[in-house]
């Protein structure tokens, strides 16, 4: 007699969810997007289901003293586009963590998620602050080292 065993599926009324503190100083980018991105989506827990948002809060803080490696500060670019004829806009990377530090992580991090619905929800649970102060002091916040 064979035993067919059923597959495991996530139901989202059945996930418990967790909130993770970050902290980003003196971090290299890529390291903590792909740790958090991984975080987001679940993947540390042994009931992550692809179609499902199994993944956890997590709040970073000292997003303006994330490192990055090699020359990626004079070199990398980030580009908009407005849609109006000469619309498109670059600015490098050292600009942008002069001015928004908090886009340069997001940017990262929201790569590496699922495109469409799912990701977008995904990244909902993100919340990134320049300096060491938060307001999610009532989720009690886990500290998690990257």
């Amino acid at each position: 007699m064979i035993r067919k065993t059923k597959t495991f599926m996530a139901k989202p009324t059945e996930i418990e969810r967790a909130c993770y503190l970050v902290d980003a100083k003196d971090k290299i980018l890529g390291r903590v997007a792909s740790r958090v991105a991984s975080i987001l989506r679940g993947k540390h827990k042994a009931i992550y289901t692809p179609h499902v948002d199994t993944g956890d809060m997590v709040i970073i803080i000292n997003a303006e003293k994330i490192r990055v490696t090699g020359t990626k500060l004079n070199k990398k670019t980030y580009h908009r586009f407005s849609g109006y004829p000469s619309g498109q806009k670059s600015v490098l990377m050292k600009d942008m963590l002069a001015k928004k530090p908090t886009v340069v992580l997001k940017h990262a991090i929201t790569g590496m998620l699922p495109k469409g619905a799912l990701g977008s929800k995904m990244g909902k649970k993100l919340k990134i602050y320049v300096g060491d102060k938060h307001t999610h002091v009532a989720q009690k916040p886990i500290p998690l080292e990257v």
